[in-house]
């Protein structure tokens, strides 16, 4: 079996210039700041980040946002980051704002391999410009196609060595279904057991979607 706990800086040579990633968490709850701290200490430039927010000043991937390394993110709000609002209104920083329900649903129906999803938020408003529509049954349906990354970068509380994951109450949010929406999947672990220590009723991420682990406390 493949071993997928590696060093950090294993794990950091499969995230380059250029990378889509999505990052699980929501204001920096289940989101994983030791490979992010190791991203903004690589440099790697030109990232799309796909995430929930673009969390607080000074932690988890808003110091993406302040190293200037991201082009462009794909978020549901930017008012709990400043900087990210700035570099906007300077046109240096591409910010593509999604409701937060079709967010979910957008890398979910990437990780289910749906060629969509149909949602009625955001009909007649600005989050359909461009975007086609569908009219069912009386009611109109925008056409919110899915959102794949190339690599995921996630928070487990407790992982197993094929990397069987649990996320601990509301460190849950993203991480699952960003899991399953990347070609790539790095999870940063908290706690790591050996395989069959995890109680099958809690892995709330399957291994088969996870391809590195790193430490969390990288002296454990």
């Amino acid at each position: 079996m493949k071993n997928k706990i590696v060093k950090l800086d294993e794990a950091i040579e499969k995230i380059n210039d250029g990378v889509s990633l999505m990052v699980g968490g929501f204001l920096s709850v289940g989101s994983p700041l030791r490979i992010i701290d190791a991203i903004v200490e690589k440099g790697v430039k030109d990232i799309t980040l796909i995430s929930n927010d673009t969390s607080t000043p000074g932690r988890g991937n808003s110091k993406l946002i302040a190293a200037r390394l991201v082009k462009k993110v794909i978020t549901s709000h930017i008012g709990t980051n400043p900087e990210t609002g700035k570099q906007m209104m300077e046109g240096t920083l591409d910010v593509q704002l999604v409701p937060q329900g079709s967010l979910a649903e957008k890398i979910r129906a990437a990780g289910a391999g749906l060629g969509g999803v149909l949602t009625p938020t955001g009909v007649g408003t600005e989050a359909a410009d461009g975007k086609q529509t569908i009219l069912l049954d009386g009611t109109e349906y925008l056409v919110e196609l899915p959102i794949k990354a190339d690599v995921a970068i996630l928070r487990g509380s407790v992982v197993d060595t094929f990397g069987n994951t649990f996320y601990n109450e509301t460190t849950q949010n993203f991480n699952p279904l960003m899991a399953s929406a990347a070609d790539t999947v790095i999870v940063e672990a908290e706690k790591i057991v050996e395989r069959g220590e995890l109680d099958p009723n809690l892995v709330m991420t399957p291994g088969i979607f996870v391809d590195y682990i790193v430490r969390s406390n990288p002296y454990e």
